[in-house]
């Protein structure tokens, strides 16, 4: 067995535990969408990529092991994945898509991969148990609603590598009192933070 096939294992909202063998290399989009009560699971090495709502609001998880040879996190991936507590991100990781991570509630921190060069539309939207995070020195655009809603991160540092914030990057990080703004900046979105944040330039 090579393959996890599309929607799988599609809302087998009674599925608590899952072996994956070490044998697959590929598990297709939203192959555990809905599992709402797997708690834990191990993506076995040889798989480089975690699909298109592969985990989709597997309500229940709070832990995952993500291989090594994963290079990519596709749309919405861990999305409403509400009991996940924390994730660790593998170094060779290069594109974390859209909304992925979106509705990680229990979140707490997260360490991005320094080949990511963006963070992504609604990546973290919502986290709002997210205290710390930390942006790759190589990313250049922050895109809208990346952080929104992340309300217990109190610092962020943003590299000067970055030159676009966009719409709503930051809104509802209330914790937040200030953010330096990257020196090389060309563009930052309307309602990019929230009101009363100090910005040093």
């Amino acid at each position: 067995m090579t393959e996890i096939g599309k929607g799988a294992f599609y809302e087998c909202s009674s599925l608590t535990a899952i072996t994956i063998p070490e044998s697959v290399k590929k598990m297709g989009e939203h192959a555990f969408n809905g599992c709402a009560s797997l708690t834990s699971v191990t993506i076995p090495e040889g798989v480089t990529e975690i699909e298109v709502g592969t985990f989709y609001e597997c309500s229940s998880l709070k832990s995952v092991t993500i291989p090594s040879t994963v290079t990519e996190i596709g749309l919405l991936a861990f999305f409403g994945c509400k009991s996940l507590s924390s994730v660790t991100i593998p170094e060779g990781v290069t594109k974390i898509e859209a909304g992925s991570f979106s509705g990680c509630s229990s979140l707490t921190s997260v360490t991005i991969p320094e080949g990511v060069i963006k963070i992504s539309t609604q990546t973290f939207l919502d986290c709002n148990f997210l205290t710390s995070v930390n942006i790759p020195k190589n990313v250049t655009e922050i895109e809208w609603m990346a952080f929104d809603g992340c309300s217990s991160l109190t610092s962020i540092t943003i590299p000067d590598s970055v030159t676009k914030i966009g719409w709503k990057a930051f809104h509802g990080c209330e914790s937040l009192t200030s953010i330096k703004i990257p020196e090389n900046i060309e563009e930052i979105g309307e309602d990019a933070f929230p009101d009363g944040v100090t910005l040093i330039f």
